[in-house]
């Protein structure tokens, strides 16, 4: 467990360092290079399902935005795996119920609570996926419970100020965002109707019937300066 600490505190201490310095600065030495790169995981849980619908656009897009520089695509990385704590942002995504090992369970309490964030998102607005996760969350956290995220909190202001979103279908509202709580810090967002923008995954991913949130890139670029600055 002390390994896991010294991954993940070592990786996060390096990033914000690499925050407070300009594009430039940034740039001037082989080894910031490397310190400060973001590296994103999509998780691979359950008997092996993962996520491949959830566009990883959104990493170009926060290196426009801000001096955050990322690695431009997913890694996929098993959710009990020690290869997990090289990377403080996390997507959990998924159609269709799961349960989680016991081993998967105690990795990710661990991810989390050691500076792990995860942004946890049903493709397709599944039902059975919500369900299977808010189960699983229950299970590893039985003293906490998530909670909805209103207007004023900082994740729907990092780097843009959303207030409202498009959906699929419905009309335009603040999406709905649960948050998980530890010590103080949110260290997991959840959407039950999705941020997967999946018309920019590639591929034949679409919606479907799902109500997904239309400015998923935006929140999800959020949610990462977020992670890494709080």
């Amino acid at each position: 467990m002390k390994h896991r600490f010294n991954q993940l505190a070592a990786l996060l201490g390096a990033m914000l360092i690499a925050l407070t310095l300009t594009q430039s600065q940034a740039q001037t030495t082989e080894e910031q290079d490397d310190a400060g790169v973001v590296r994103c995981a999509n998780l691979v849980y359950g008997a092996k399902k993962t996520s491949v619908c959830f566009s990883d656009k959104f990493l170009a897009q926060v290196e426009r935005d801000t001096n955050i520089e990322t690695e431009l695509r997913f890694a996929k990385v098993k959710l009990d795996s020690e290869d997990l704590f090289n990377y403080p942002f996390s997507v959990m995504s998924g159609e269709g119920g799961f349960k989680l090992t016991e081993s998967q369970r105690q990795y990710m309490r661990d991810y989390l609570t050691m500076g792990g964030f995860i942004v946890a998102s049903a493709g397709c607005s599944s039902k059975p996926w919500n369900t299977s996760f808010k189960n699983e969350m229950k299970k590893m956290f039985p003293d906490s419970q998530m909670v909805r995220l209103e207007a004023d909190h900082p994740v729907f202001h990092t780097v843009y100020d959303i207030t409202s979103s498009k959906y699929k279908s419905g009309k335009s509202k603040l999406p709905d965002l649960f948050g998980l709580e530890i010590d103080g810090r949110i260290v997991l967002v959840w959407s039950p109707d999705g941020l997967n923008d999946t018309g920019n995954a590639g591929g034949n991913c679409c919606c479907c019937g799902g109500n997904e949130v239309k400015s998923a890139k935006m929140v999800n670029v959020n949610l990462l300066a977020y992670a890494l600055t709080h």
